[in-house]
């Protein structure tokens, strides 16, 4: 039997992209539709077993500058590409030990299985193997009398929805008494959308084709909607989450990958009556196409395209659909090691006196390599502005490129919409991250002399 380092060196030998199916294979009748993977693994470049292994010291301390150094020259090879996302993510200290790792892990598990006793309380159906499409719970509170679960029938747009007769009412999901509680009632409220939405995510891949999968991905953003109820669910959640269920095979480690990826995005998904939190984002990406591009600026203005709102989709779900499955997550873990802050961490779970002292430790040239390119420039020009997240400027790169089209061809937000649909299968992951940190440059350089 090949282990996982075994088979990561027999297959970096092989042809770049072919050998990727093996991981995430796509069913054979959605082939045509998806966007072209442009993903290769190369040998001497993307981060392998080998060389991830390597990186650990004797009792598990990680050279985190070596892997950062490796991921943003190639990527991460798929068969380490969870453990990876850890790190990246901010879930595990790289100066921590094998051991102190293994009994974190050992304590978040706990934790999640309790938060999904809990829910599960509340809804039979989570841990079921089954989810709901169907609300489960009237405005006034009362458990409706018909629910729905993914059982036995699927309509046109592929939505799982047979109704329970009654004897089936506590494993199908519903709810067993009238409840009078705010935060249980949105919760509830949330959980139909969210089976609606998991049938809809990730379709094309050969992995949700499982009943047991798609719920396992439900159950999951179940517990983080309701341990998480000042946000919620909010649809684009499931994009972000599908990732990392199929990439962790433990639903708890699953849950904590996706809630560390939240912390860095959960004020997109912050909704009020009249705003959502990702405009915040997008007011940053018009001030940044004003100072390097102004006439591009003021030609979108003109189209009453200024308040950007055409990159929205963008941002909110870090450009799942203009990227493959396999190039989303080669773009997401170079965004992540080019932002890599060595202090994340701490930040997460550190003491709270240790984090809001302002201490921060002394830098230096050792201390730099630790962080990512991104991250690098914000801590040596001391320029931290608000909402300016890597993928904002890889939006600025994208529009940069899209510039002679934009100024010549759109005539209105349609066409502004068309010319950067058209991206889509065509963006090279490396080449839009290292144009987004010159745009980044740019940015800094004009701000400065201004």
């Amino acid at each position: 039997m090949v282990g996982c380092e075994g088979l990561g060196g027999i297959l970096m030998k092989k042809d770049g992209t072919s050998e990727l199916d093996m991981f995430y294979p796509i069913r054979s009748e959605c082939h045509a539709d998806i966007p072209k993977t442009r993903f290769k693994l190369r040998a001497g470049k993307t981060l392998s077993a080998r060389r991830w292994r390597a990186a650990f010291s004797e009792d598990g301390h990680l050279d985190i500058a070596k892997v950062l150094r490796r991921i943003q020259r190639g990527g991460v090879h798929p068969s380490i590409k969870a453990v990876v996302w850890e790190f990246l993510l901010g879930c595990f200290d790289p100066n921590s030990t094998f051991e102190d790792r293994s009994q974190l892990r050992e304590r978040r598990r706990e934790m999640y299985g309790t938060w999904k006793a809990e829910c599960q309380k509340m809804v039979p159906a989570i841990g079921s193997g089954k989810f709901i499409t169907a609300p489960i719970i009237t405005d006034g509170g009362q458990t409706n009398e018909e629910s729905s679960t993914n059982s036995d029938l699927q309509d046109q747009n592929g939505v799982m929805s047979t109704h329970l007769p009654d004897s089936s009412l506590d494993c199908g999901g519903h709810v067993n008494n009238a409840v009078s509680d705010n935060k249980v009632i949105q919760w509830k409220r949330s959980l139909h959308q969210i089976g609606l939405d998991v049938v809809r995510t990730d379709r094309v891949l050969v992995f949700y084709e499982s009943e047991t999968n798609q719920a396992k991905l439900w159950d999951v953003l179940a517990v983080y909607a309701w341990v998480d109820n000042d946000i919620g669910y909010i649809q684009g959640m499931s994009d972000i989450c599908s990732t990392m269920v199929i990439l962790l095979e433990n639903e708890a480690d699953a849950f904590w990958c996706f809630e560390h990826a939240m912390r860095r995005l959960r004020e997109n998904f912050r909704c009020s009556t009249s705003s959502i939190g990702v405009q915040a984002q997008l007011c940053t990406l018009s001030q940044i196409i004003k100072v390097i591009d102004p006439k591009l600026h003021q030609h979108l203005e003109d189209l009453d395209g200024g308040e950007y709102l055409f990159a929205f989709r963008m941002l909110m779900v870090l450009f799942r659909r203009e990227f493959s499955f396999v190039d989303t997550l080669y773009l997401w873990e170079l965004m992540w090691a080019m932002e890599y802050n060595p202090n994340i961490f701490t930040s997460y779970e550190g003491p709270r006196d240790a984090t809001d002292s302002g201490f921060a430790p002394k830098i230096n040239h050792k201390l730099l390599k630790q962080y990512g390119e991104f991250e690098r420039k914000i801590v040596t020009t001391g320029r931290r502005e608000q909402h300016s997240a890597l993928a904002v400027f890889l939006v600025a790169s994208i529009l940069e490129t899209k510039n002679k089209q934009l100024r010549k061809k759109a005539k209105g937000l349609d066409d502004i919409v068309k010319i950067l649909g058209d991206i889509t299968g065509n963006l090279d992951a490396k080449k839009a991250c290292k144009d987004a940190l010159k745009i980044h440059k740019k940015y800094l350089s004009k701000t400065n002399k201004s």
